[in-house]
């Protein structure tokens, strides 16, 4: 496998899309960025993909969990699935563009 290859691999292993919330808007003014990422994914390696994605010096990484929440339609109930997500915290003044205006 080349190097490319491995590089591409880490990154798909980990992260899943940035998150883009007002609660994520405003934590990128403080220099953290949201993103989901794959449940089996650690911090080292959510740290390696968002530093070898985006060429930016991560200084900080925080994982939440977030649980599956029972919803209903009608009288049937289910549930809508939880999710892993990552506030990823760069280092001060650098800038990772999440949306391309």
């Amino acid at each position: 496998m080349t190097t490319l290859n491995k590089k591409f691999n880490e990154i798909w292993k980990a992260l899943k899309k940035p998150r883009v919330t007002e609660k994520a808007t405003d934590l990128a003014e403080k220099n953290q960025y949201v993103f989901e990422v794959f449940p089996r994914a650690g911090k080292s390696e959510i740290k390696k993909a968002v530093e070898s994605l985006y060429g930016v010096k991560v200084t900080g990484v925080g994982i939440v969990n977030i649980p599956r929440k029972e919803k209903r339609v009608g009288r049937n109930m289910g549930f809508k699935g939880g999710y892993k997500k990552a506030i990823v915290r760069i280092k001060q003044g650098q800038k990772i563009e999440v949306l391309s205006r």
